[in-house]
């Protein structure tokens, strides 16, 4: 039998204090029950219609979702639509969330794929509903505005397991986004993360029908880059792609009061249309004086993207780039924040292989053990 979902969580700030070296914060979150074998995954899609524009590509993540997961994916109608269509629509996408969160049903809620304007849904979520009924969430990219969404309702979710561009990758699921995704499906903590042996930027040609027999060009990976302080620290996850955070400090209408981010460690990456390194040093100094900046414990970066539909750099300026993003996001903490460990070049965003990062999940990241965990 299935677990019952725990409907009598608490709501409102977080009522609850602990202490991550020597700093008080508040922390009351809910992780939404883990899922069985066979468990209906809801596949929606809160942001752009990539699913409608290339619907063999979202079937062939449908099929894993079920084949190598053993879930059972619904396809809601907004997982149907195109560009136009959802555009036009903010509160049909958000009303597919409310329905997917809202059926006992539905185990996890899958987004097909990012955009540019899924902020224009938030106004019409109803966060009580999506409080009320806790339930595993997987998206990245533009769906960081609904993960923060639920993040200021105390709902764990993950920067990761999106259909089409993580598990819908061509030729094969590699085996690290496998192991991850797994994880963060049938488990109760994603626990420690590794380094994979190699990357790749996502850059394939969703139009070819026979998208399924192409192949991504993978790199030797480099490893972990560690940087700033050398003191083990622990926090709950805030964060995930930079624009997007740069969006939500625009728009100041969805952001926790400043003190909830006390404590906490940021994770950001940065999304295909691959930002110049004075952007990103921009966004993060407009972090830095808004006064938030210095108030996370520890700072984990996934890999950038260095080819994309958008644009591609070759080899050489392929390390640069990353080379000058590093540099840029490093100068920034020293001066905001020098005493936070920082570590470069995860495997989560928009390369793969990738790891799901619980957003609102606790971590422990020790520069000592050169390690990130992931307990629960």
């Amino acid at each position: 039998m299935r677990p019952a979902r725990d409907t009598n969580v608490p709501t409102g700030r977080d009522d609850l204090r602990t202490t991550l070296g020597g700093v008080g914060v508040t922390d009351s979150f809910v992780r939404p029950p883990a899922l069985s074998l066979g468990d209906t995954v809801a596949v929606v899609a809160p942001s752009s219609g990539g699913a409608g524009f290339a619907p063999h590509v979202r079937d062939l993540g449908v099929e894993r979702l079920r084949e190598t997961f053993g879930l059972d994916p619904v396809v809601y109608p907004t997982a149907t639509k195109d560009d136009d269509d959802l555009k036009s629509n903010p509160e049909a996408r958000a009303a597919d969330v409310h329905d997917a969160f809202r059926d006992p049903d539905v185990r996890a809620v899958v987004a097909t794929i990012g955009g540019d304007d899924q902020i224009r849904v938030l106004r019409h979520l109803d966060p009580d509903v999506l409080r009320s009924n806790p339930t595993r969430f997987y998206g990245m990219s533009d769906n960081t505005n609904l993960a923060l969404f639920l993040w200021n309702r105390g709902v764990v979710s993950f920067y990761g397991g999106q259909l089409m561009n993580q598990l819908a990758t061509p030729d094969h699921l590699p085996a690290y986004t496998e192991r991850y995704v797994r994880r963060a499906f049938f488990e109760e903590s994603l626990g420690d993360l590794d380094a994979a042996a190699e990357w790749a930027d996502y850059d394939v040609d969703w139009s070819d029908p026979e998208y399924k027999t192409q192949s991504n060009e993978f790199h030797e990976s480099e490893g972990w880059r560690w940087a700033g302080g050398d003191e083990a620290v622990a926090g709950r996850v805030w964060g995930g792609c930079l624009t997007v955070l740069d969006w939500q400090l625009a728009t100041n209408r969805y952001l926790p009061d400043p003190e909830r981010l006390d404590g906490r460690v940021l994770v950001i990456e940065t999304a295909e249309e691959m930002p110049a390194a004075d952007q990103v040093r921009r966004m993060l100094m407009c972090m830095g004086e808004r006064g938030l900046l210095e108030r996370f414990a520890a700072v984990l970066v996934g890999r950038p993207a260095t080819a994309s539909h958008l644009a591609r750099l070759d080899a050489d300026e392929r390390g640069q780039y990353r080379a000058d993003q590093r540099a840029a996001i490093l100068g920034q903490l020293e001066r905001y924040n020098p005493d936070a460990p920082v570590v470069f070049d995860l495997d989560f965003g928009h390369t793969n292989p990738t790891a799901p990062i619980p957003i609102g999940g606790r971590v422990r990241v020790d520069p000592g053990e050169r390690s990130i965990t992931f307990p629960g």
